[in-house]
């Protein structure tokens, strides 16, 4: 394999060079697992042909999904990570001093392993970290145990596209067992897709949410392997107030600021930015 095409879109298509061969190419119990370094974008980690995390720009995923409902909360002491076997987001959420538990559910633990040994270099301080705990369990399964009700003041969905057993993790069960799982407070992120490819997954997305808390709503980031551009992160919160409101955007710039925190993509500005949608994408929002 001198080259990898992903067709994720129909119509469309990237295509990467690598550089070198393969460091993994073999299949899982869930999934194909590849891993191997490009000549443009990194380590790049694909399963079942999906791009799901590359060295160049996974900042810009992580850190949006983790640091501005964080930083606008103000007291995550305990965050759960449903997938996120790549450890990206875990590193992130662990970053934050006043945090207590980061507890990330990946199915596969074969992608854990792979992700340990090959991307040291965004998650090694994350595995060194004595308040990480993973579990290799079904997330949504492990939502609807007794010992996690009302246990998380963050919980992150670093879910894949809602195809085969991603299924699950989409849609009416599982948004029940997510706000169950938060403290009053709490908040909910979720990857949602490229409107400009997966339109339709947006207004599903939010019409679920709708039903199930008080308050929830949308916002941006670019990923550039994420390819069409805008990626849509949506939010929701149990009795908590709403993301992205001048008050909640001014204090998370303070905070950033007090906990110096490192970052390559989040800041004051791109948080404000974030919540600023372009017409075509304001009109899937239900």
């Amino acid at each position: 394999m001198t080259s990898f095409k992903e067709r994720l879109h129909n119509g469309y298509a990237q295509t990467m060079e690598l550089a070198g061969a393969p460091l993994v190419d073999e299949k899982s119990k869930y999934q194909h697992i590849k891993i191997f370094d490009t000549v443009s974008n990194g380590r790049v980690m694909t399963l079942d042909g999906v791009v799901q995390i590359t060295s160049r720009d996974e900042s810009a995923y992580a850190e949006m999904l983790t640091h501005l409902p964080m930083l606008e909360h103000g007291k995550v002491k305990s965050v759960m990570i449903v997938g996120g076997g790549d450890l990206s987001i875990a590193d992130e959420a662990l970053k934050h001093k006043g945090v207590k538990e980061v507890i990330l559910v990946d199915i596969d633990g074969d992608v854990i392993a792979h992700c340990k040994k090959h991307f040291g270099e965004i998650n090694a301080k994350a595995f060194r970290d004595k308040r990480l705990k993973i579990e290799v369990a079904d997330a949504f399964e492990f939502l609807a145990r007794k010992e996690n009700k009302a246990r998380f003041d963050l919980i992150i969905g670093d879910r894949p596209d809602p195809i085969g057993p991603g299924k699950a993790l989409f849609g009416e069960t599982f948004y029940d067992r997510i706000k169950n799982a938060l403290k009053p407070g709490g908040f909910a992120t979720f990857q949602t897709g490229v409107p400009f490819y997966q339109p339709s997954e947006i207004t599903d997305a939010l019409k679920e949410l709708k039903t199930h808390f008080s308050r929830s709503g949308l916002y941006l980031t670019v990923v550039p392997t994420y390819i069409g551009g805008f990626m849509t992160l949506s939010w929701a919160g149990k009795g908590a107030a709403r993301l992205g409101t001048p008050a909640g955007i001014k204090k998370a710039a303070r905070a950033y600021k007090r906990l110096k925190l490192k970052t390559d993509y989040y800041n004051p500005a791109v948080h404000a930015a974030a919540f600023a949608l372009p017409e075509w994408i304001a009109r899937l929002v239900p």
